[in-house]
């Protein structure tokens, strides 16, 4: 959402690659909803890259778009690093307001929780509105968004979670990263803060701190929002292993194909 909150994405690009450069428990999903593909795919919300280069590197052909300068410029370098600058191409946009060269991806996609930062209905269809509008007819959409059962909602109650510690490989130092969630639940919103603790040689430590609300979805709702747009849902799987949606699942991961609206 460029203006105000761009910085706020700025803010977390700065810290993501150390939070999650490790992660890949979703990469092998990915690479398996796009080894058919016949079309060019678009990430939206690519950050740094965490994905979009597994992709590359995998030859799939992929665009990717985000809203913070900061996750880009890492981003560019690793596709340059990778020789992946004649295949692929970024852009600076915001998820609900975007006009691409490009309108007729095969696929489509906003990994982990990324549609979350959309705040209000309106921000929801509008992200949506454009994705459909850069599809070719039958081209596919995937949603990967976490499933807020009530049990853990519950437990965003402001308290303090240590969620790991982290050794910087560029300073050496060790950081303590601590999350405090809050519900605000007439908004179907979890205002999210992440403590950043980074421990000199000496012992005095350097603190950062991010917050950002996230607005989460029900099944059913996401299902009504996916169908107003003209998207007809094909499967929602429940995880990263592509098991089936069910009540214990940690995730809701739409697949939706673009059709025409009746």
């Amino acid at each position: 959402m460029m203006g105000e909150t761009d910085s706020i994405f700025d803010d977390i690009a700065r810290h993501y690659d150390l939070l999650y450069e490790d992660r890949e428990d979703d990469l092998a999903m990915w690479l398996e909803l796009t080894a058919e593909l016949e079309g060019d795919a678009l990430e939206v919300g690519c950050g740094t890259g965490r994905v979009m280069l597994p992709l590359l590197q995998h030859d799939r052909r992929v665009t990717g778009l985000d809203i913070s300068q900061v996750a880009l410029r890492t981003a560019r370098a690793r596709l340059k690093a990778g020789g992946f600058t004649a295949v692929a191409a970024l852009h600076l946009a915001d998820m609900r307001d975007f006009d691409l060269p490009q309108k007729n991806f095969a696929f489509a996609f906003i990994p982990i929780n990324t549609f979350m930062h959309c705040q209000t209905l309106a921000d929801q269809q509008a992200t949506l509105n454009c994705i459909y509008n850069h599809l070719q007819p039958g081209g596919r959409l995937v949603i990967d968004l976490y499933h807020p059962d009530p049990q853990t909602l519950l437990e965003a109650d402001g308290r303090l979670l240590l969620e790991n510690q982290i050794v910087d490989d560029l300073t050496g130092r060790t950081v303590h990263w601590f999350v405090v969630r809050r519900l605000r639940l007439d908004q179907q919103v979890q205002e999210v803060t992440f403590i950043l603790d980074e421990i000199a040689d000496d012992g005095t430590i350097r603190r950062d701190t991010l917050l950002f609300p996230l607005r989460y979805l029900h099944r059913f709702e996401m299902e009504l929002l996916l169908k107003s747009v003209g998207f007809q849902l094909e499967d929602i799987l429940g995880d990263y292993d592509l098991s089936p949606f069910q009540a214990e699942s940690p995730r809701m991961i739409f697949i939706a194909k673009k059709v025409s609206i009746a």
